[in-house]
């Protein structure tokens, strides 16, 4: 769950770049990072914090050169330490460095293979450095000489899409070669481009999001396809390929019910018109199992509740009331790490407007219930504010499961839907009633704005895992090393390849 962007330019893209991760600092607060060229070497600025803390203005003219590429972090696998800000860097072949939003599946089989068969060493425990080694192991065989050219890129990146599991979007730059951008096959994470026309020519853009692109002045081309590469050169010539024997679309559901900001367009869907429609279903799910005669008023949990409260409000012919004013300096709490500071910070974020709930029947509309900590605070500020009655409705279905795709919320005792009820979780929250999304309507939501769409991956709603290899073996192990100290990670992975060596030399 991070952005990023690549820029190749006849100008000076530092500045741009920088630019496009403010628009993109939603997706990452944890360490932000930016990493250019000029000739054949790379300038790069990278530590924790949000961008506008991160970068300073000695540190933006550290960073010359018309091709680079950044990333803000919201870490689901590794750790918040600073040495996993991205972008990440590896000398050989040529020079490389990458910055990537996602998660690998099978990142710890892939560790033991650049140790023992591709004798690559890693630094950190990110799974973004082991795909930078993934790649430039694949790009060592496919290259010929002291030469490179996209054909033997792409077939690096075939490679890679063999070997490698789970979801990613990628945005790496080549020294003295050009920007390579690539999506996994299953197009899970978001990747769009867009151009610019410019008295020097033409320029490119890729990002995470289309409101990076228009933010900046680019104009929205097209979604990078699931399993396709794009390659720009240092000269502008742009060139594609599929890459994946079998791609499939199937965008990330948490990308619209959350995540993505609602002015971007994924993969031919507006996110705003998707939590409308969210808005539309779950008002009829509210009809169809409430008296809305009882509820006085409507409120969204702002912000990016406020499109299926208003929605949810229209259609039930019921009062539509800010009854939660935001403060906007402090973070997205669900990104926050830890329980108590989400908590702490529900407070600190939120303030209550009394008179607008004094004495009300009150529908609190969110956008989906995670680990339920946000939830109860929020019904009981309703309560402390004087409401009568507080219902609480969420957009999206009840979080059942892990995700394992790079959304940060991979262990199963941390979902309060996990095992309980839907009358557990709403006296867990204190609610009065409450209401979940169909994740059917969910799906439909999406769909009906781009009816293209025909596969939603949507996991940790409803346990489809689309690619294929993860497995309740795999999801206990998850969660155990997520409970682990990072000592007992490093412990883990050191008996895991003593143990392949051992069986190997039998």
């Amino acid at each position: 769950m991070c952005g990023i962007v690549g820029v190749v330019s006849k100008n000076p893209v530092n500045q741009l770049i920088y630019d496009a991760l403010l628009l993109l600092q939603h997706r990452g607060q944890d360490a932000a990072g930016i990493a250019t060229s000029h000739g054949n070497k790379f300038a790069m600025h990278k530590a924790n914090g949000l961008v506008r803390d991160v970068f300073r203005t000695r540190n933006m003219r550290s960073l010359p050169g018309n091709i680079g590429i950044g990333q803000v972090r919201y870490p689901t696998a590794g750790s918040t330490s600073e040495e996993e800000a991205q972008p990440f860097y590896v000398n050989a072949p040529f020079g490389i460095v990458l910055a990537h939003n996602g998660n690998l599946t099978n990142a710890a089989d892939l560790k033991i293979e650049l140790f023992k068969n591709d004798y690559r060493h890693l630094n950190t425990d990110s799974d973004s450095e082991v795909l930078l080694n993934i790649l430039a192991h694949q790009i060592q065989e496919v290259v010929s000489g002291y030469s490179l050219d996209p054909a033997s890129m792409f077939r690096a990146v075939s490679m890679l899409h063999r070997r490698v599991r789970g979801s990613y979007a990628v945005v790496a730059q080549i020294a003295g070669y050009g920007l390579l951008a690539f999506r996994d096959p299953f197009g899970i994470r978001p990747l769009c481009i867009g151009t610019a026309q410019t008295d020097n020519g033409i320029e490119y853009m890729l990002a995470s999001e289309s409101v990076a692109l228009e933010g900046t002045g680019f104009k929205f081309e097209r979604d990078v396809a699931p399993g396709e590469a794009i390659f720009i050169d240092l000269d502008g010539n742009m060139y594609s390929e599929q890459c994946a024997e079998s791609p499939s679309l199937n965008p990330c559901a948490f990308e619209f019910v959350y995540l993505a900001r609602p002015d971007s367009t994924i993969d031919g869907a507006s996110v705003y018109q998707t939590r409308l429609h969210m808005g539309q279903y779950l008002a009829d799910k509210i009809r169809r199992e409430f008296n809305s005669g009882d509820i006085d008023v409507v409120m969204p949990i702002p912000d990016s509740s406020r499109p299926s409260a208003m929605e949810l409000a229209d259609a039930l012919n019921l009062d539509y009331r800010e009854g939660f004013i935001k403060n906007r300096y402090i973070g997205r709490t669900f990104m926050m790490p830890g329980q108590a500071i989400r908590k702490k910070s529900v407070r600190q974020k939120l303030n209550a407007i009394a008179s607008e709930f004094k004495g009300k029947n009150v529908l609190l509309v969110d956008d989906s219930i995670v680990r339920g900590t946000t939830s109860r605070e929020i019904v009981q500020m309703a309560r402390e504010s004087g409401a009568r009655k507080v219902i609480f409705a969420s957009a999206a279905p009840p979080v059942q499961f892990p995700n394992v795709y790079g959304i940060d919320m991979p262990t199963r005792s941390e979902l309060i839907a996990y095992g309980r009820s839907q009358e557990e979780i709403c006296r867990e929250i204190t609610a009065d009633a409450l209401v979940y999304q169909d994740v059917a309507d969910m799906k439909r939501a999406i769909t009906a704005v781009n009816p293209a769409l025909k596969s939603i991956e949507a996991s940790c709603f409803d346990g489809f895992y689309i690619t294929g290899d993860v497995t309740p073996d795999y999801l206990d192990r998850l969660e155990a090393v997520r409970n682990g100290s990072r000592s007992d990670k490093e412990d883990m992975v050191r008996s895991q390849l003593n143990l392949n060596l051992s069986n190997n030399s039998d």
